[in-house]
């Protein structure tokens, strides 16, 4: 059962969500879609995001055409996961995780216009020792530049660019302890190479004061640099995993935080999870800016009235501690042959005035790929799994 204060302030902000708090005129262009309303006064920060505040983020966020698959794995043993999508100069970078038996690693892929990408080499591979993460480095960017519409840039804190990760030593697909590391490089992050790994994972379900909602394994973490630092922090983790105070084996995955001042030694920010659906998952969270509104993208799975289903959808929030769900529809969902299994996990930027939505696509014979939703129709894409 959920026990905190906290928990119950922060169902109270969903059912006043849902009800409708406030109600502001509409404005012709959706890049305002976080201002005029965001704050109450100079003095207290709302924990509520507005209904209407709310459907004018999904207006401006939506991702209505479907352009397809744009990586796909280069053998059928292999599956592609969790894109991270970053900009320097005039190209555009993507890390996502490769998935081939033994475990994950991280690769690294660039491209001229965020349609057309090419594979460069991998960035954290697996190592025949006896580390923790031996078999498994799941890595996603860190400290990227999230203002939407932005440059989207991987920022350098202390010299270093920096990632998160979950690692393991157990061989096979997310099996055994899985825990959060911390990753760094001093050397060009548009240029494949492997990267340098904190000796110990930073977050461990085994620790002393592992959460009731983390205490069976833990995946996948976002990390942003707060520069106002709200929360008096300035570095901002939101990660998922899986517990259960009386069976963490059979837990269910939650979004909860933890806070750092140095990248390096972090700290749980809370007893309860931030954002919990109290079924299958709730994961992967990637955080945007979107005027004064934060927007966390994550993925939805299993829920109790979509038990075979895993989607994308969003949260908001003014002070990135409490966050309103959207009610609405999804962002993506299964609809094509190439994501008619799962179509989730998302990293959503835009550039040019087009939203583009990458995402995992699997289909029903297994096969796991990125493919790409725009808010305009941009054609079709002529990439695609290798038939079985």
């Amino acid at each position: 059962m959920l026990r905190s204060s906290f928990t119950n302030l922060f169902l109270l902000s969903g059912l006043l969500a849902l009800v409708g708090a406030g109600c502001a005129g509409s404005k012709s262009d959706a890049e305002t879609a976080g201002q005029g309303q965001a704050v109450a006064s100079t003095d207290s920060v709302p924990e509520v995001v507005p209904d209407s505040v709310m459907q004018r983020i999904y207006e401006t966020v939506k991702t209505p055409h479907k352009y397809g698959l744009i990586l796909t794995p280069p053998a059928d043993d292999k599956k592609l996961d969790c894109p991270s999508v970053f900009r320097e100069g005039d190209r555009w970078y993507m890390t996502y995780i490769v998935y081939d038996g033994r475990g994950y690693e991280t690769w690294l892929a660039e491209s001229p216009d965020l349609l057309q990408w090419t594979t460069t080499g991998k960035i954290m591979s697996f190592t025949d020792t006896t580390d923790w993460d031996t078999n498994q480095k799941a890595a996603y960017i860190a400290l990227e530049d999230y203002e939407w519409g932005g440059n989207y840039q991987w920022q350098q804190y202390d010299g270093k660019y920096w990632m998160s990760y979950f690692g393991g030593s157990s061989r096979g697909y997310e099996q055994g302890l899985l825990s959060i590391g911390i990753a760094y490089s001093e050397q060009d992050p548009t240029q494949p190479h492997e990267w340098q790994r904190l000796e110990k994972p930073v977050l461990k379900a085994t620790d002393e004061d592992a959460r009731w909602w983390e205490n069976n394994t833990i995946y996948k973490s976002s990390v942003i640099w707060d520069k106002e630092e709200r929360l008096g922090y300035p570095f901002l983790m939101y990660y998922n995993a899986k517990g259960d105070s009386l069976n963490p084996k059979r837990g269910k995955e939650r979004i909860g935080m933890a806070v750092s001042n140095d990248m390096r030694t972090w700290e749980r920010y809370h007893p309860e999870p931030i954002l919990d659906h109290f079924t299958g998952i709730t994961g992967d969270p990637v955080i945007q800016k979107i005027g004064d509104v934060f927007v966390m993208f994550y993925f939805g799975a299993f829920w109790k009235d979509r038990p075979k289903e895993a989607f994308n959808r969003f949260a908001c929030s003014y002070d990135l501690e409490h966050w309103t769900d959207w009610q609405g529809e999804d962002l993506i969902h299964s609809s094509e042959p190439y994501d008619d299994l799962f179509a989730h996990k998302s990293f959503v930027v835009k550039h040019d005035g087009v939203v583009y939505h990458f995402y995992c696509a699997v289909n029903k014979a297994d096969q796991r790929g990125i493919a790409v939703a725009t808010s305009k129709d941009l054609g079709e894409s002529t990439v695609h799994f290798a038939q079985r």
